[in-house]
Order: structure tokens, then C-alpha cells, then sequence
């Protein structure tokens, strides 16, 4: 649960002491919120005349079917609005442009909303709005509130919204952002803790449907695999494995963004050759003398909601979008070329040289993603692979997410 918010006469101070130039004082707010104000006040978003951007309502069914959260409405309704007052209250669901695409709730906050652009169709981003609960919550890639005059825009000052974000657990891709927004005196960190929990019911949801459709794949691929000499394996279009032969078989095979019948390097496989299936693939790992050694890595930090990695290479080429942690982690890997200890990168991530457990972890699940592209003893980018650092106009564009004290120097030059 996050720290009491302070009070509003207090908030409204800290944010005016922004405005003018001066960074507010860590006692009248919390860094979250005067983190926004500051990449706000960077982009010349102003608090008098702040609004979001309009979209075509035409695209909101396009926008609805590809969104990924078409599914779950039915259990974010049940989960969150009889839970909260719905005579005081509505929710919003924005994909990850924020973009809203679903608005419910009484017919008097709805017209309150109407009166400050909180309608579908309208682009709720941070850029262009400044501090919000759903463009917040956007970059920050986790549960926020935002109190009353917290908000960048003075149009905003007689709300209050708690928002949380939805992702994919097939694939850890954000499918967007659930939020409940009401009049200030009546929300609170309960209302957070509500927010919240509805996005992990229907994540949960999301992932009972996964493993469905893994387990019809595991039923139609295995007896093809019993069938097949050698190694193979039958996964999902997302990489998840179903069955295997042969070996054994990791939870889940990094595929290509664009996979396609053919032979294609797979950083945790070697040469392998794609066949489709029926709701997958069947990958068939080729006999080799050794792994192919990547050439070139890409690191492009340049969107905050999907940074990503390309590996180029002899065999060609492969891309994948990353997760927050992994992003970080490859960052610092990218920026400290000469390697780094795990108490060294846990005190670079955490500020705290002891978490060692964590940063081996995720070093691990790393490794197995990526393959012969990341060393240890001490943790760096193999030899010989270049690494390009692709990094946002902005340095307060730079992983906005992180509080990681490697990344926030970074944004302060």
C-alpha cells in the first residue's frame, strides 16, 4: 500500500512550487506524482488548458477487439463497480495508448466526466494531459493513485482516481490500464487496493484461458511428437510449450515477433526449423557444432511501453519486447560494458548491494531468453557483440517506470 497522501492545501503547494521552476519538497509529495509533474512541465503541457488528445470514435471498436480486454469486461464490471459505490463512481478502461475504451457508471458522475473530456475516444496520456491515474499508471507500469489536486491539470483537481494495469500472461505485453475515478472525498488507498485486485482477477482470468488453449495444443500435437525422431517441441504462438520430445523441455521457447515457417535461430535452441500447427508451432531444434555468436544487439529504449531488443546475427535476425525488469537490467548491462558483480547490479537496480537472490533470478530467466548474448563472471554482454543503445529524445523519457538509482542519475543527466 503506498504512504498516506498528504494533504490537498499541502499537494496544491508542492505543485505550484513545480510550476515555478523549484522542485517540490519531498515532504509535500510523493516522488511518483513529482516525477509526472516534472516530465510534464518538460513537454510544456500547461495546467490551465491541459487536454487529451481526440481520437476517432470509429476506431473504438477496432480498438475494443484488438485490445486483448474485450474478455475479462465481464469480470472487471462484476469485480469492481458493485464493490465501490456505483451511484458516486465510474470505471474506465484505456489500452496502451490511452486510449478509453469502456466508461461505466451512474449517470451523474458520467455527465461530470463529459464536463472534463473523460469520454471514449479520448487519448489519456501523460504527454498531453500531464498527471493522471490512467496515463500514470501507463508508464509507471503499476497500481497508482492520484488525489485530487495531485493532478497536473487544474480541470482535474475534483478527482480522484486509482488505476492499475492489465497485462498479458502469455506474453507480459501491457494490454492496458483499468481505473475507478470518483469525487476526492470519497477514495482512498482502499480504493486502490480494489482497483488492483480487479486487475489481477482478470489477469487470472486471462491466464485460465491460456493454459486452455495450451492443453488442446498438447492434446493434438503429442501424438505427432510420439511420431518424430529426434528432438521437437510443440508451443504456442506465444512460445509456451505444450509437449516435447527429445529433451527437456523449458516452460517456454523465446519466438521470433514475426515467426514464420522456416529455419530461424532461437537464442535458448540453436538453428531451428518452424512448422505450423494448429494453434502453434512445432519447432524442431537442427544439429549444430556450436551456438551461432550474435553480432550486433539493439537496445531501443525509445518507447516506454514497449522497450525492446533486436539480435543481428550470421543466421539473421530476432526481436523481442521486454519487460520492465529485463529492461533495466540489459540498460545497465548496456551503459557498464566492462561487467558487473550481482551485488554490483542489485545496488545499481535496488540501491541495496544484498539483493543478490533477486538480481541472479532475473539474470537467469534472462539467459534463458537470450542465450549466449549475456556472459557471467562478471555479468556483461558477451565478447564480441556490439551493443547499440537506443535511447529516448528526453532523458525523462528514459524508462519512466524505473526507480532504479542507475536510471533516475541517468534521467537527471
Amino acid at each position: 500500500m503506498p504512504r498516506p497522501v498528504p494533504e490537498t492545501r499541502s499537494i496544491a503547494g508542492a505543485l505550484e512550487q513545480t510550476l515555478s521552476g523549484s522542485p517540490a519538497e519531498p515532504s509535500r509529495t510523493r516522488t511518483l506524482i513529482s516525477e509526472s509533474w516534472r516530465r510534464a512541465l518538460s513537454r510544456g503541457v500547461n495546467p490551465d488548458h491541459a487536454r487529451p488528445a481526440a481520437g476517432r470514435l470509429a476506431e473504438i471498436e477496432r480498438r475494443r477487439e484488438g485490445s486483448g480486454l474485450l474478455d475479462v469486461m465481464p469480470v472487471l464490471r462484476e469485480t469492481l463497480l458493485p464493490s465501490y459505490d456505483p451511484q458516486a463512481h465510474i470505471m474506465l478502461v484505456c489500452d496502451p495508448d490511452g486510449v478509453v475504451l469502456w466508461r461505466e457508471g451512474s449517470r451523474p458522475v458520467i455527465r461530470k466526466a463529459d464536463s472534463t473530456d473523460l469520454v471514449q475516444g479520448m487519448q489519456w496520456r501523460e504527454h498531453e494531459v500531464g498527471t493522471n491515474g490512467l496515463g500514470l499508471s501507463l508508464v509507471a507500469r503499476k497500481p497508482v493513485l492520484v488525489h485530487h489536486s495531485e493532478h497536473f491539470a487544474r480541470s482535474l483537481h475534483w478527482w480522484s482516481c486509482a488505476a492499475a494495469p492489465v497485462q498479458d500472461p502469455r506474453s507480459g505485453r501491457l494490454l492496458g490500464v483499468v481505473d475507478l475515478s470518483g469525487p476526492h472525498q470519497t477514495m482512498g488507498p482502499t480504493a486502490l487496493a480494489l482497483v488492483a485486485a480487479a486487475a489481477k482477477v482478470a489477469e487470472g482470468e486471462l491466464r485460465q484461458r491460456h493454459w486452455a488453449t495450451v492443453n488442446r495444443l498438447r492434446a493434438t500435437a503429442s501424438p505427432l511428437l510420439a511420431r518424430l525422431p529426434g528432438q521437437a517441441l510443440a508451443v504456442d504462438p506465444h512460445g509456451w510449450v505444450a509437449a516435447a520430445v527429445g529433451l527437456a523441455p523449458p516452460e517456454r521457447v523465446a519466438l521470433p515477433k514475426d515467426a514464420a515457417a522456416g529455419t530461424v535461430w532461437l537464442p535458448a535452441l540453436g538453428m531451428c526449423a518452424l512448422e505450423p500447427l494448429p494453434g502453434g508451432w512445432l519447432v524442431q531444434p537442427q544439429a549444430r557444432e556450436g551456438p551461432p555468436a550474435p553480432g550486433r544487439v539493439v537496445l531501443d529504449l525509445r518507447r516506454a511501453a514497449a522497450p525492446a531488443v533486436t539480435v543481428y546475427g550470421a543466421s539473421g535476425d530476432w526481436s523481442r519486447e521486454l519487460s520492465p525488469r529485463h529492461a533495466e537490467l540489459l540498460y545497465v548491462l548496456a551503459v557498464r560494458p566492462e561487467g558487473l558483480t550481482a551485488a554490483q547490479l542489485a545496488a545499481q537496480l535496488f540501491a541495496d548491494p544484498t539483493r543478490t537472490v533477486t538480481v541472479r533470478a532475473e539474470l537467469s530467466r534472462l539467459r534463458r531468453t537470450f542465450g549466449t548474448v549475456v556472459d557471467t563472471r562478471p555479468y556483461r554482454f558477451s565478447d564480441g557483440v556490439q551493443v547499440e543503445l537506443v535511447l529516448p529524445e528526453r532523458p525523462d523519457d528514459l524508462l519512466p517506470h524505473s526507480v532504479a538509482p542507475v536510471v533516475l542519475a541517468a534521467r537527471r543527466g
